[in-house]
This record gives C-alpha cells, structure tokens and sequence, in this order.
C-alpha cells in the first residue's frame, strides 16, 4: 500500500485569492507543475473560475496531467449574485462583505484537505487562516502572493520597525531598514496605522506576515536575476524558505506566439500595432482595480498629446463621459485619418501587446503582474503606482533595475479613496520621453530591460534558476511525503495483535 502511493504523482491544491491579478499567475502555476508531472487541483468559486476556465483549458491540452478545478459556492454575505471577487466591488461596505466571504471559504477549504488529503497546498497569503488550518490537516502549506520578493521584504520591514511613526510630515523621506538595497519613500506613499483608513489594512497585513513566516515556505512568481540580493536576505535575514519559479507566463506561449483564440476587438488592436513603426507606440494599461478621477485622466491624454509619440490605451472602470476628461485636440488623435492613438474599452491581450515590436514604453500602475510580462517582453516601464505593494515595485524597477522611469506619485490610495495630487501632462510627457527618447539615458534603459528579458527567458528554460527552483520544490514535497507515509506504516505496524481472543497487544519484534 505504501508503495503504491508513493508511484502515485504528487498531489497539489491551489487556493487563490478572489481577484484577477492573484487567480491569473495561479493558473499559471498550476500549469508549470502540471508540465513537471504534478496532479494540481484548483479550488475557487463558480464566477472566479470563469476569469481562469480558458487558461486552464489551454494548459490541459498540452500537459501530460490535466489540471481540475474544483468549485464551491461563494458564501451568502449580502453581495449582489455574481460578484465573488474585489473587481465587483465599489464601496468600503462591500468589501468588508467580501473579506467576510472570503474567511468563510475556510470550511470548504478544510473539508478538500480532509477528503481529498493533497500532498501540499499552494494558498494565497491573503487567506493568512489557511496556514493553521492546512497544519491541523497535516499538509504543508506554502504560501503565495503574487508580488516581488522585493515587495514583501520591504513589507516586512516596515510593519516590523514602522518607521514612518517619527515625527515628521508626509513629504518626508521614511527609510525602510534591514534591506539589501537603500529604499527610502515618502511617508504619504506608506501605509500608515495611525490614518484611520490605514488601520484595518495595517493590521491584516501583519496578519499575513505572521501567517507566511509560519508557513512550510513562500513561492514567488519571480526569478533571481530580477531580484538582486532579496533571495539571500530573504532566506539568511528573514529565515524564510522561497522558491522562485516564474515568469509565470512564459507558460503561456499561445499568448506570446500568437496562437489561440482572438476576440474581433483583440484583432483589431493587434492589426493597429502591426501597421506602427518598431518601437514608436507608448502602451498605458492599469489593471483591474485602478480608477482614475476626470481631472487625471484629462492629464494623461495631454501627456499623451504632448509626447508626440504614438500610444494604446487601454481603458478599464473609468465611467466619466468624454466631454469631462479629453483635452481639446485629443479625439482628433484617433481619428480615422491620423490614428495616431487607440483607445481599447476592457480586457486587452496584454502579453501579446507587451511581445508586439511596435512597443517602445508601458505607462503602468506597477501591479507585479505587469511588471514581469513587461520585463519578460524587454519593454522600459514608466511608473505611477497607486497603493499595495505598488511603490515598492516602483523602487526596484527605477532605482535597483534602471528600466523604468517614475512619473512622481505620491498618494496611497486605493480605488475607494479620492486623490488630491494629480500628476500633469507635460510630467507624464517627459516621463515617456524618458524611455522612448532618443539620448544616452533613455538608450541605457532600453539596453538594459532587453538584457533582463533574456534572461527571464533563460529563466524558465531547462536548467534555468526558476526551472530547477521548480524541479527542487517538487523533489522536497515528494521527498517528504515519502517519510511521512514511511513514519505512518511503522507506527501502524508498532502494534500486532497477539490472538483473536487475547484482549492485549505487545509491540512486535
């Protein structure tokens, strides 16, 4: 019997959280592991299934395992039917109603564990409960966020020390301690537990925290040379085990080849690039969860309108009709006889624009997902990051990495919270000069951001650093899953029963 299991493949549940940006890389994880020879099953609601179900599928007809996913139903917290995840979400009252649905995911969670008993869980840190529940059951839990190493170091470093609690007014610079590399911001760009609507994410995120470092280990959709130092720090500093096993959607070849289904509107955008010179087009796309007043987007199209430069918004949330954002000149811009720009309404195909060789530049809220995919595609990055782990991202690609150039925002604030600083069109003008342009600066950014997607590439290729971290993590799992079986068949064994009738037992010999 013990033999039997241990020829049986390794077995591992993936619980992502309830948004996009987390559910996307996961889908991806699982067909990494579904590539190496792992039976992966996906637990998510019906409506979050539906954001990875064409992923998935793609995944499952080139993997020698197929990847399940497995649906419970979003708990009854008062949200309107369908809306299971932070997209859906527009007040503050609804998003507490959601982190209540979200901790009620925990009895289903449990009862996969114990019915199913995986050989290890791959679960969102912000499920931080599933690190206590998964060792009730005996499964190792690792832990995954879907941001930069990076990131989460300056994370730690801030909610350990707080620095920002010195006295002193939001324009001045905090810096974090204990990094490898010099991170100084301002304090308006932090989160801070002493503003009351920073008090309840404070503390969640120390939640988190506690919950990983308690974890079996952390696995980051990342590679080494895209983090300097941090792998280091991470393991000899913070004494946490990592693996780095991305980019993540490199897996993902039918996006960048060009394979697969199109949408008409996802043709249309691709055959508009097709007739740009190389390099000549800014791409500007913000995710799934930013949100921008009239008064900044009106500066972004200025910015745009100023640059000279060609450029492909994507357009997300924003509702405001046009006659309160667009600058006079501005339509002129995209109409049928210049098409100098195009604005795209939704979900763009954003590897297959980021891959496309009429891209020069990416104006990005810095969302770790759009990072990787622009570094991935050798595409310099002009940063404007809104909250989360945003700003930190932002220091690694324009102060560690070099490949990008900041736009200067200064506000932490989420999709919810109004704005008083808006950046101007000629700042955003220059910022894409900055990457696109034609002097020594911007020439060195360029070189260097090509340089990384090589080696992003090298990455996930055979013998590539996140391909063995890939390879180790599977042999770890299984290596300890054969001592576990080993220690259960001897305890089993420890006891024989003398005779039928003896009432009594001896250990045997």
């Amino acid at each position: 019997m013990a033999a039997d299991i241990e020829q049986q493949p390794l077995h591992i549940l993936l619980f992502p959280y309830i948004a996009t940006g987390h559910l996307i890389p996961v889908a991806d994880m699982a067909a990494v592991f579904a590539s190496r020879g792992v039976k992966c099953t996906i637990l998510t609601t019906p409506a979050n299934a539906g954001v990875i179900r064409s992923a998935v599928d793609r995944a499952n007809a080139a993997a020698a395992l197929a990847i399940d996913m497995v649906t419970v139903p979003f708990p009854d917290v008062g949200l309107p039917p369908g809306v299971e995840s932070v997209t859906g979400i527009s007040s503050e009252a609804d998003m507490f109603k959601l982190l209540d649905g979200s901790n009620r995911l925990r009895e289903p969670f449990e009862r996969f564990l114990s019915e199913r008993r995986p050989d290890a869980v791959v679960a969102d840190s912000f499920f931080p409960w599933a690190a206590d529940a998964a060792a009730v059951h005996g499964v190792p839990r690792l832990s995954f966020l879907g941001t930069s190493m990076f990131a989460r170091a300056c994370t730690h470093a801030l909610l350990r020390h707080n620095p920002a609690a010195a006295d002193g007014g939001d324009a001045d610079d905090v810096v974090l301690p204990g990094l490898p590399h010099r991170v100084a911001l301002r304090r308006s760009q932090l989160l801070d537990p002493a503003k009351p609507n920073h008090r309840f994410e404070w503390a969640f995120y120390d939640l988190v925290d506690a919950a990983d470092a308690k974890s079996y280990g952390e696995v980051f959709n990342s590679f080494a040379d895209l983090e300097p130092g941090c792998v280091h720090h991470y393991r000899a500093a913070l004494g946490r085990r990592v693996w780095l096993i991305g980019p993540l959607a490199h897996v993902r070849t039918d996006d960048i080849a060009g394979a697969g289904w199109l949408s008409p509107d996802d043709e249309r955008c691709l055959r508009w690039l097709d007739g740009k010179p190389r390099g000549s087009v800014v791409y500007v796309s913000f995710g799934t969860l930013t949100h921008f007043s009239p008064a900044e987007q009106r500066e972004l199209a200025r910015g745009l309108q100023i640059s000279g430069e060609n450029f492909l918004w994507i357009m997300g949330g924003e509702d405001a009709d046009a006659s309160e954002w667009m600058p006079e000149g501005f339509a002129e811009l995209f109409a049928a006889g210049d098409q100098r720009g195009l604005i795209f309404r939704g979900w763009a195909p954003q590897t297959r624009i980021l891959n496309h060789p009429a891209v020069g530049g990416f104006v990005t809220h810095c969302g770790w997902n759009s990072v990787l995919e622009a570094v991935s595609a050798g595409v310099p990055l002009i940063t404007w990051p809104r909250y989360a782990d945003q700003f930190y991202n932002e220091k690694l690609i324009v102060e560690v990495l070099k490949v990008g150039v900041s736009l200067g925002s200064v506000e932490y604030a989420s999709k919810l919270e109004v704005r008083d600083h808006v950046i101007s069109g000629e700042t955003i003008a220059e910022a894409i000069g900055g990457v696109m342009g034609d002097d020594e600066v911007a020439e060195q950014r360029r070189v260097k951001v090509k340089e990384l997607g090589a080696k992003a590439k090298r990455a996930t290729e055979k013998g590539g650093s996140s391909y063995e971290d890939v390879g180790r993590l599977i042999q770890e799992l299984m290596a300890r899953r054969s001592s576990v079986i080993c220690v259960g068949y001897e305890r089993k064994h420890r006891v024989r029963v003398i005779s039928k009738g003896s009432g009594g037992a001896r250990p045997s010999p």
